[in-house]
């Protein structure tokens, strides 16, 4: 039997990168997946390609109209989500602290941080009628061993860290669990802003270098992951952090 069979998730960012993954991992363990993303078209044709368990729907996840309109499309499309993955995420270039604008900054907190608040308004008052729930939120290596010139990307990323483990903590008696991926670097669409220097094999070279497995992350090791942590096999892990880095964070 497949380890998501009769689950339906929804995941954010969904259009692209780890997002996108994590569909494609969860629909081949007979998942049901909202997928959402504020590029719709990027969102349907990852949906297209999965078939009938799938469904794309445009969503930015800063407001919180769009987020309940989302969950609502899930609740009449396959049922009240069991699985939330809190993916959607933003950075700022890899840059001086003090050249980063105070519209990045709110940005950046909005996407990573506020994302969370809202869809745990949306998705948690019926999880607990469940009394059964698993959210995965998608952190980074950066909030556990930042680096200098992603300070306040770093930021968001160390709030969600603790986001994840108050959460944990609360919405155990309600049966719920809540846990933290962070990755390392990867070659997604936010890579160049995460160097800050030109996309070329030199310069990934020398992040790479810092990686002991030596390589970077690529978005399938963060989909299993998710789809570990979604199932039963992880059925008494909440509150837990999971570096997904190749040792980067050691």
């Amino acid at each position: 039997m497949s380890r998501l069979s009769n689950k339906i998730a929804i995941v954010t960012g969904a259009g692209s990168g780890f997002g996108a993954a994590i569909a494609r991992a969860y629909i081949k363990e007979n998942a049901k997946v909202i997928l959402a993303d504020v590029n719709l078209e990027a969102a349907r044709g990852i949906a297209a390609e999965l078939g009938d368990n799938a469904s794309a729907v445009a969503c930015d996840v800063t407001q919180f109209d769009q987020v309940q309109a989302m969950v609502r499309h899930c609740v009449e499309r396959f049922g009240v989500p069991s699985i939330v993955v809190n993916n959607a995420g933003t950075t700022h270039r890899n840059q001086s602290m003090l050249e980063v604008d105070e519209e990045t900054i709110d940005r950046v907190f909005a996407v990573n941080v506020k994302s969370i608040y809202h869809m745990t308004r949306a998705v948690v008052p019926l999880m607990r009628e469940k009394k059964d729930g698993v959210i995965i939120n998608v952190g980074s290596v950066g909030g556990i061993r930042p680096r200098p010139g992603l300070t306040w990307y770093n930021s968001s990323k160390g709030a969600v860290k603790v986001m994840t483990k108050s959460m944990a903590i609360e919405l155990a008696p309600d049966g719920i669990r809540v846990n933290l991926i962070s990755p390392v670097m990867a070659p997604t669409g936010l890579l160049k802003d995460f160097m800050g220097v030109a996309d070329t094999a030199e310069n990934r070279a020398r992040f790479v270098s810092t990686i002991p497995l030596g390589r970077m992350c690529d978005p399938v090791d963060v989909a299993n992951t998710a789809t570990f942590l979604a199932s039963e096999d992880a059925r008494f892990l909440t509150g837990i952090e999971m570096p997904v880095d190749g040792g980067r964070s050691i």
